[in-house]
Parts: structure tokens; sequence; C-alpha cells
């Protein structure tokens, strides 16, 4: 569908709120961090109730794997994955995010009950993307993209990162407009990792109060990320990353962000409470 000028909407206002916590979960045998662990639906059911339970707002269910160099997975094996673990917390009260590339798979997971779709193409990937989610008035979270993951990094060259990702996450909200979709169901997300250098990655991060101007809620996902690697020793596993994860995430949350998406729950929820106790002490001084 053809875009059309759409005025973006006022500048949302950056409190002291804490963002919500996803939580990720992986039924995939490949993933770049826990590929396996949670591959069979038992597994996934129990880790998705688990990270509820240590504090996770939403649980994203994804099965296919974003690591750089990862091949496509087709739709029916995707939905094979995700869709019975995605039923099943839902049943049990949990709050589910779907994260997919997919349109259909988008759809079935609404179905399931879903609340969001979580798609790291912002609809570039499937053209019915859109029309799935103005059908289905599911909330959308639109990541900046440039290219699968076989050929995503040849992608990262800018002029200037932090404006050029802004630029292009507007004309992604631009499109959903087109399209019908609710603005109070748009999350984005400058997309960490994709098709950015470690070094896009900081000025993206130092930017979110320039990125918080375009008015809509902004999701963060650095988390055990390869950029942070530079931080633990090189031996280390990527569970390591998780204390850098869990600063960015109480950092992120200073600046305004409405959520970041985690492997390890606990060590967020910490960062978070100490960030909260921060503030509220600021405010009684």
């Amino acid at each position: 569908m053809a875009k059309s000028v759409v005025s973006i909407r006022p500048q949302r206002s950056v409190g002291l709120q804490r963002p919500l916590v996803l939580g990720i979960l992986n039924v995939t045998p490949d993933s770049f961090s826990d590929g396996g662990r949670w591959e069979d639906a038992a597994a996934a059911i129990a880790q998705g109730e688990l990270m509820a339970k240590q504090g996770a707002d939403l649980i994203d269910v994804g099965g296919e794997s974003t690591r750089p160099g990862a091949e496509r997975v087709a739709a029916r094996d995707e939905q094979r994955r995700v869709l019975p673990v995605v039923e099943a917390l839902v049943d049990r009260g949990i709050r589910v995010s779907i994260d997919t590339m997919n349109s259909s798979t988008a759809r079935a997971a609404a179905r399931a009950g879903a609340e969001y779709v979580n798609d790291v193409s912002g609809g570039l990937a499937d053209p019915e993307m859109f029309r799935v989610v103005a059908e289905t008035g599911v909330k959308y979270i639109a990541m900046h993209w440039r290219g699968h993951s076989d050929t995503m990094q040849d992608n990262a060259h800018y002029d200037d990162v932090v404006s050029e990702v802004r630029q292009e996450l507007k004309d992604r909200i631009a499109e959903l407009l087109v399209w019908g979709v609710d603005p109070e169901n748009i999350v984005i997300d400058p997309g960490l990792g994709f098709a950015k250098t470690a070094e896009h990655n900081w000025k993206l991060l130092a930017a979110l109060p320039r990125l918080n101007t375009i008015g809509y809620p902004i999701l963060i996902g650095a988390s055990r990320k390869r950029f942070l690697a530079g931080l633990v020793e090189d031996s280390a596993t990527p569970e390591a990353r998780d204390a850098p994860t869990a600063l960015i995430s109480a950092m992120a949350a200073q600046a305004g962000v409405w959520g970041v998406r985690v492997h390890d729950i606990p060590s967020t929820m910490r960062a978070l409470d100490v960030w909260s106790a921060w503030n509220a002490g600021a405010e009684r001084g």
C-alpha cells in the first residue's frame, strides 16, 4: 500500500514508571544464546511460567532464530513450535507476545491470545503483516530492520545512525497508520544488533531521549547481544552478559523506555528495583 503523509502523534510524557519486562522464550534449536533449551513445548511452558513468577510482564515467544547468519524457517514449522506454548501460557493467565515476521503466524498467535506481535522486520519481511495487525487489533512492535539475518550486517552503513534509524522508524509508523492500525497499539524498537555495529548500538542507546521525540513507546532489546561481549572476559558465555544487560535496562528506564526485552529476569528486576528506589528517593528529597 502506498504511503501518505501522516501526522505523528504528540510526544508522550516521560515519567518514572517502570518499563515492562519482556522475557525471551526461544522455542528454537539454534538461537544464539539458548538455542535448544526450550525446544520441547513442555520445557518452554515451564520456563515461561518461571519467568512470569520472576517478574516478567510479558513472555515473548519466538520460533525462528534471528541471530546473524540464521536461515529462515517455514511458517508452518514456526507455528508448530510456538502455538502450543502461546496457548498454554495464555491459559495460565500469562501475557504473551509472539516474536515473528510471518503474518500467518501473527494471525494464529493473536487468535490464541497473544497480546503483541513483535516483528523484527517492522513489516518489511511480509507484505501482509500490517493487514493482519489492523484486522486483529493486536498490539504491534515495529523494529528497525534492513534485511534478513544472513545479509543484515552487509547493510550496517550509516552517515548518521540515529537520524537514519529515527526516520526509518517514522516511515514504519506512517505505513502502519495508513493501514488503519490504532496509534495506541504501536511500539517501536531501534533494532540493536540488526544491521548495526557495536558503535551504532551504543550511539542509539545514548540517543534514547532523541528517539523518544518520535512520540511512540520504545522497546529496547540489548540482552546478551554481541556488542556486550567486550564488557566481559573473552572466554565468557553469553550468560555473562546478563549484568551489562541489567545495567542497560536500568539506564533505559531512566531514559523513559516502554519496555526491555531480556533473557535473565532476576538480574534486570534487581537493577530496576535499584532504579525505582533511587528515583523514589529523589522524589522524596
